[in-house]
């Protein structure tokens, strides 16, 4: 909070100045001997005065006539109403803010009970939600953030468009979610809470099945690994497939998506093309890992299956 302070300063006129002033106003001439001689006695006579009696009467204040404009009797120059009140005399002056030194660091993370300025930032309510919902983005802030709540979903996108309910995890037991949109294929969006049962503080966004719902960097279902490494501005390292066909994303390797704005971190798996031949997917061992642009793994075609935005 930046606030204004005005000083208001009063200068007072010397003694000597003062008659020389007031003689020259009736047109008297004084010599500055008389001048000074005429002052030190109205000095003394000031000084011998009571300190008890005031240095000189009270001003009688003229009387207002109806129509005129009030002045102060302690000061005719001033206006009544241009006084300052007691209490504004009184306040005191905060403290003056520091200035920086030097550039802010930005966290790694946002600190667990802090939301990032993206997510103070962003509005909520059902325009906020109904325009996120149309883009279709997931971002690491604002009601996808670390600190956000089913409740905080709900707000964001109408209560009608969020459920509560058990999702399918990876090892074929249920958990419990928040689901957007759960009717809608191409909208479904899954958040899962580290506290599940106040249904707060995000753990992982799920997307997968049909949802056209895009992660930060650009992510999104059925992109190939040529459009992943250009999304990542180099090769990276994916585990072979598993019994179920599907393989995972081991390793970034450095490169953009290994850093998400938010603090988040991604996960992803991928499918191999339905056509490809099964001698092909099976050479690519589960418990190896593999360059993305490894011809071999290359050849099977495999495409973004699901994706998991995690804190």
């Amino acid at each position: 909070m930046r606030t204004v302070f005005m000083r208001a300063a009063s200068m007072r006129a010397t003694l000597v100045a003062g008659i020389g002033g007031a003689a020259a106003a009736f047109g008297c001439v004084i010599s500055p001997a008389a001048a000074v001689t005429l002052a030190t006695q109205q000095l003394a006579q000031t000084q011998s005065a009571d300190p008890n009696t005031p240095d000189q009467a009270a001003p009688v204040a003229k009387p207002h006539r109806k129509g005129s404009k009030q002045t102060n009797p302690t000061n005719p120059d001033l206006d009544t109403n241009d006084q300052l009140a007691p209490s504004q005399m009184q306040q005191q002056m905060p403290p003056a803010v520091p200035q920086p030194t030097s550039a802010p660091v930005k966290p790694t993370r946002p600190a667990a009970h802090t939301t990032t300025d993206a997510a103070a930032a962003a509005p909520s309510g059902p325009k906020a939600g109904a325009a996120i919902a149309s883009a279709r983005v997931v971002a690491c802030s604002g009601a996808f953030s670390k600190d956000s709540s089913h409740l905080r979903l709900a707000m964001t996108f109408d209560s009608k468009n969020v459920t509560f309910a058990d999702v399918d995890s990876s090892n074929g037991t249920k958990v419990p979610a928040s689901v957007l949109f759960p009717n809608d294929p191409k909208r479904r969006l899954e958040v899962w809470w580290a506290n599940p049962a106040a249904r707060n503080q995000t753990y992982l966004i799920v997307i997968n099945g049909k949802s056209t719902w895009t992660a930060p960097g650009g992510m999104k279902l059925g992109l190939t690994l040529a459009q992943l490494e250009k999304l990542n501005h180099k090769p990276f390292k994916v585990k072979g497939f598993d019994k179920d066909g599907t393989a995972t994303i081991s390793d970034w390797d450095g490169g953009a998506l290994a850093t998400l704005a938010g603090g988040c971190k991604s996960g992803m798996s991928v499918q191999a093309d339905p056509k490809a031949a099964p001698d092909a997917i099976a050479a690519l061992s589960a418990d190896k890992e593999y360059s993305s642009d490894d011809p071999a793994l290359r050849a099977v075609k495999p495409v973004v299956s699901e994706i998991l935005i995690g804190y």
